[in-house]
């Protein structure tokens, strides 16, 4: 079962699960209304009939797909990328991902700047929306192995913050503001 929680910050291993003293838990169900984030929690076992994840790909125009995997045995670079991966930054257009195997983290802000460590096991679909600070990282099993998908051809580029000035970021806002009446933070501080 997929968990979320508030985060700390720390200085330390970016693996760990860096839960708060005490600990505030996220639902999965308040990940949308807090972030924008939507999650799936797909079956594995019955992925390749029973349609779930082609009819979420059909719905939402995604064309395009890959796998990546990461660990220090199959990343070149490992270390280097693992680092670039926990920068702060936003994408222009969704960031989806489907965990086939392993376990990781991608953290978020939540509409008042505040880090949310979500936990992505076997099964789960993630969807951040363009323009959301976000950034990924391992968990101490040190092993994903994921399928990306896209609408058209894939777009990589990072913008690491400060990015407010990206019109997806600022429609990121005023979409959250809109439809959660939320005022994400547009500061560039962090």
């Amino acid at each position: 079962m997929s968990r979320a929680w508030y985060m700390n910050d720390l200085p330390d291993d970016q693996r760990l699960e860096r839960q708060m003293d005490p600990p505030q838990p996220v639902e999965i169900s308040q990940l949308r209304e807090l972030t924008g984030v939507t999650h799936y929690k797909l079956n594995p076992a019955t992925l390749a009939t029973d349609g779930v994840l082609e009819g979420i790909k059909q719905d939402r125009g995604y064309n395009y797909e890959d796998c990546c995997e990461i660990s220090k045995g199959t990343l070149p670079d490992y270390e280097v990328k693992i680092k670039n991966f926990f920068t702060e930054h936003i994408h222009t257009d969704e960031e989806i991902r489907f965990v086939e195997k392993g376990s990781g983290y991608f953290d978020v802000r939540d509409k008042n700047d505040r880090w949310i460590r979500i936990e992505c096991l076997e099964g789960d679909l993630i969807i951040l929306p363009a323009g959301i600070y976000h950034r990924f990282t391992l968990d101490m099993n040190n092993y994903i192995k994921a399928r990306r998908f896209f609408c058209g051809e894939p777009i990589w580029t990072p913008h690491n913050r400060p990015a407010d000035h990206f019109k997806e970021r600022q429609s990121y806002v005023s979409w959250m503001k809109t439809n959660f009446q939320g005022e994400p933070a547009l500061t560039s501080a962090h």
